[in-house]
């Protein structure tokens, strides 16, 4: 008998092929709880992605479940001590997205730092050299990257500024020092956010980290600096960053996460200037879709080589 395994938020379109010669696949969408509850009744594996709340109350719906496959890297959407006191293993896909995300910070600061002027149509000899006179766009080489939370990602990113000829400092809560194969200084916070011309944020989702970037925060960011984050929405106190941009207390902000997402019409940051809003889009290219979504391959394994309890 073939596995009963519910997918929540699809996959790509190859690991799902495989899937369907492997298992009895159920689609069943996170915002119909109710049908979810149902499919999962006598489901043996769980595929989610981002939206999906796998906890207490959907575990007790899914008495067969054996293993939960996240096609993704952080797990706070899972409740992990809940799952293990119901035996349900979970898995991951930690280094799948980490190139991906590292390319897209850049992607990110350029535009913050170094904008594309597009001439879409002839324009006047006086304009042409106008813009050559008045733009002056941020050089990174010589310049100071500030990394909060030195992971995989927070590495990469590292490594990538080091080749731009840039200046590494980094904050981590624990020692990675041995994981640090480039030139790169470990500092308090404080110093980070004085000394940095670029900040980019690489942090889970531990508590601590909530409100993480506010206005104390922000007062110790130097007025010509950028801020990047990529990791989690709820480590920007939204109000404190919409106030420094506004006063000019920040050269500009690009976050690609938000809390809530999508955010709502009283989202402080709606306008601001100097500021890019991002749908999420940090890990979506086709190569890092395609390794998250194999997170179901170690489902089915997992499914296939253990036995019911």
């Amino acid at each position: 008998m073939k596995p009963i395994i519910v997918m929540t938020e699809g996959l790509e379109a190859v690991p799902l092929e495989w899937a369907h010669k492997q298992a009895r696949i159920v689609e069943s969408s996170w915002k119909n709880p109710e049908q979810l509850h149902r499919d999962l009744a006598t489901a043996e594996g769980l595929i989610v992605r981002t939206y999906t709340q796998v906890n207490e109350l959907l575990l007790s719906q899914a008495r067969s479940l054996r293993a939960v496959g996240r096609a993704g890297v952080g797990l706070e959407n899972i409740d992990q001590v809940a799952c293990q006191t119901h035996g349900v293993k979970v898995f991951s896909t930690p280094g799948a997205n980490a190139h991906a995300v590292c390319e897209y910070v850049f992607n990110l600061i350029f535009p913050l730092g170094r904008p594309v002027i597009n001439l879409r149509q002839p324009v006047a000899a006086e304009a042409f050299h106008r813009y050559r006179k008045v733009i002056r766009g941020l050089e990174l080489c010589g310049k100071t990257i500030g990394i909060i939370g030195m992971g995989r990602i927070g590495r990469l990113v590292g490594r990538a500024a080091c080749a731009f000829g840039m200046k590494v400092i980094y904050n981590d809560v624990v020692d990675v020092a041995q994981h640090v194969d480039f030139l790169a200084t470990s500092v308090d916070k404080p110093s980070l956010y004085a000394q940095a011309d670029v900040i980019s944020i690489h942090v889970s989702h531990r508590p601590g980290n909530r409100g993480m970037i506010d206005a104390p925060a922000l007062a110790q960011c130097r007025p010509n600096s950028l801020l990047i984050n990529t990791s989690r929405g709820e480590v920007i106190d939204a109000a404190a960053l919409a106030a420094a941009l506004r006063q000019s207390r920040l050269a500009g902000a690009a976050l690609d996460v938000h809390d809530p997402e999508p955010p709502g019409a009283d989202y402080p940051l709606w306008g601001c200037p100097n500021c890019i809003l991002a749908p999420h889009l940090a890990a979506r290219t086709q190569g890092a879709m395609d390794a998250m979504s194999w997170v179901v391959r170690d489902v089915v394994e997992y499914l296939q080589g253990t036995p019911k309890a």
